[in-house]
């Protein structure tokens, strides 16, 4: 079956300019894509077709000697066609170039492709994030705080106001890329595509680079920013500063600031969560006979607690809302107290005949030391039997 005319395939007269091209090649290419047309079985083969079509008459040799020679040219005994020509003509020749023009024709207004804004695409860069740890007392968590921090990051340059080029001048669009970015190179069946080695990727060049920045549009400063602490922080807990992160390439948005909270371990209080502990020590008579005993409180105050008599070591006791606030709202945790009965030590020989005298009196109150020595006493009858 003889191959129809390129021009023809197109909707095109054979005079028609570059542009003229491209804009009946998306045109052809969105209504005929087989994802637009799943129901029609021809579909996919009048997109290749089109595909083909396109991809001969976009490229200034192979349009020549089509124009000569028509579909002659590109056949394998015909030398009148470019060699290049010939290799890249087919079905199946430039594939690879041929659908990265399809997508990007299709989808670039949806990706930001080059449907008209890639230089301005290319030419400004988002800055990057910047991450800092900041260290924070109990105390400043529970009531919230004002820090100031020193951020050393770029920012944008004040002789040329970002764009990079001396006096605040405009960049160019790259002559090598056209305001791309990015080159295409054939490699036999494939089409190989790269960053621009002229603009690294920006789209444009600044022809008269700023003496201050280097043409890059940004310095180096350590800025000195103030942070509001939000009362209830805790270990992990992430502050975004938007815009206070790397300035961008060339005039484009800065980054954000990210603060990571890390909350330093206090001498008398033990955080989980919204909930405070403290470990109190009472005498050996106050836990036997009851009592009271004075803590401290995180907010700086102190509360009276009173000790049941007969108190053990860690026993614990609660006090309500006394603990850390909530950061998003919600009532605040409770500080739990657990009791340390203390054993007193470096006794006079008084203390100590008080003591032995005491003990004699108390064989009958110490309830756990029986139970065990009654366990122990059980444990070695068993053994002997």
């Amino acid at each position: 079956m003889a191959k129809r005319d390129f021009y023809e395939i197109l909707g095109v007269a054979r005079g028609a300019s570059a542009e003229e091209l491209k804009k009946a090649y998306r045109a052809k290419a969105k209504e005929l894509h087989p994802d637009r047309n799943t129901t029609d079985p021809n579909a996919e083969a009048q997109f290749k077709e089109v595909n083909e079509a396109y991809d001969v008459l976009k490229d200034a040799d192979k349009k020549a000697a089509y124009d000569r020679y028509g579909h002659a040219a590109f056949d394998g005994g015909m030398g009148g066609g470019p060699a290049g020509a010939r290799r890249g003509y087919g079905g199946q020749g430039d594939f690879a170039s041929a659908f990265s023009d399809v997508f990007e024709d299709l989808f670039g207004d949806f990706m930001g492709g080059r449907g008209g804004g890639g230089g301005n695409r290319s030419r400004a860069q988002r800055g990057s994030d910047l991450r800092y740890n900041l260290r924070v007392s109990l105390e400043e968590a529970f009531k919230g705080a004002q820090k100031t921090i020193n951020v050393p990051a770029s920012v944008a340059c004040e002789s040329c106001k970002g764009t990079g080029a001396e006096g605040g001048a405009e960049p160019v669009t790259c002559p090598t890329c056209s305001g791309m970015g990015k080159v295409r190179a054939q490699q036999g069946f494939f089409t190989v595509e790269r960053t621009c080695p002229t603009c690294n990727g920006m789209g444009q060049i600044v022809k008269n680079p700023c003496k201050a920045c280097g043409g890059a549009g940004r310095v180096e400063k350590e800025r000195a920013l103030s942070v509001n602490i939000p009362a209830g922080v805790e270990t992990g807990t992430r502050i975004r500063l938007a815009g206070e992160g790397e300035a961008g390439m060339r005039g484009g948005p800065s980054g954000d600031l990210y603060i990571f909270i890390e909350v330093k371990e206090h001498a008398i209080f033990q955080r989980d969560g919204i909930n405070l502990y403290c470990r109190v020590p009472v005498s050996m008579p106050t836990a036997a006979m009851g009592g009271e005993v004075e803590v401290p409180t995180i907010d700086g105050g102190m509360s009276r607690v009173k000790v049941p008599a007969g108190s053990q070591t860690g026993k614990q006791m609660r006090l309500r809302a006394k603990g850390m606030p909530a950061l998003r709202g919600g009532p605040a945790g409770d500080m739990l107290i657990e009791l340390a009965v203390e054993t007193p030590v470096n006794l006079t020989a008084r203390q100590k005949d008080l003591l032995r005298e005491f003990e004699k009196l108390s064989e009958e109150n110490n309830p756990e030391g029986s139970s065990f020595f009654s366990k122990v006493k059980s444990f070695w009858d068993g053994m002997k039997n």
